[in-house]
């Protein structure tokens, strides 16, 4: 799972150290979601943590420091939601669900903002080698939650033997996240939902045909 955030002197903070670093952060992880990595300065994430220079600095000596918590923030929470949402995955009907959590959670914003991983490596992957690392693997921990569903499916008879889990979980992968991006830019979750149509769509080439279902059945609801 995701790597937790932690300050290196963490054992040695008093209770209000740690709810005053964990208000640091979330303030932190707040801001550069909506606005971004680069337009988040440490005296705006001051003002809006409500905590003074000497606090900031203690917690988070440097922009980079803050930024490497944040993305683990970040991954943490997401990863949590998506174990939740995975971990029992076993069929069509479930990938569909999955598709229409992330759809339904992003309209909430009419598509703005994106993907709370995905915007962090836009800015961070070519910039800070530390963070890209970082989010590789835990873009690699969330597709093998799909990638385990999808051999679960292989198991249970609902996908062909054929089927390359691995590579499958990366094009939902890709579809999500080219999705994401699509809405991100329209301010409207059609692009994405597409993406996942798509993507689910070339999974169920896959599918087993029913027990006793004709050629021509649509096995898609197993």
């Amino acid at each position: 799972m995701a790597e937790q955030t932690r300050d290196k002197n963490d054992s040695r903070l008093t209770e209000r150290g740690r709810v005053t670093r964990e208000r640091i952060l979330r303030a932190a992880a707040d801001m550069m979601y909506v606005r971004g990595v680069s337009a988040t300065t440490l005296d705006e994430v001051r003002a809006a943590s409500g905590t003074s220079k000497s606090q900031l600095y203690r917690h988070y000596p440097d922009k980079d420091a803050l930024v490497r918590d944040v993305v683990a923030l970040q991954a943490a929470e997401l990863l949590k939601r998506q174990h939740q949402l995975l971990q029992r995955l076993n069929s069509l009907r479930g990938l569909e669900r999955w598709r229409d959590v992330l759809i339904e959670h992003n309209a909430l914003r009419n598509g703005a903002y994106g993907c709370p991983l995905g915007s962090l490596a836009g800015e961070l992957a070519d910039q800070d080698e530390e963070a890209r690392e970082a989010l590789a693997r835990h873009f690699d921990t969330w597709e093998g939650l799909l990638e385990a569903g999808l051999e679960r499916m292989k198991d249970s008879g609902v996908l062909r033997a054929d089927a390359d889990a691995e590579e499958l979980a990366t094009g939902l992968m890709a579809a999500l996240q080219g999705g994401y991006l699509l809405a991100q830019t329209a301010q409207d979750v059609k692009p994405m939902r597409i993406a996942l149509d798509m993507a689910i769509g070339h999974v169920r080439a896959y599918a087993m045909p029913a027990r006793g279902a004709s050629p021509a059945e649509d096995p898609s609801e197993r």
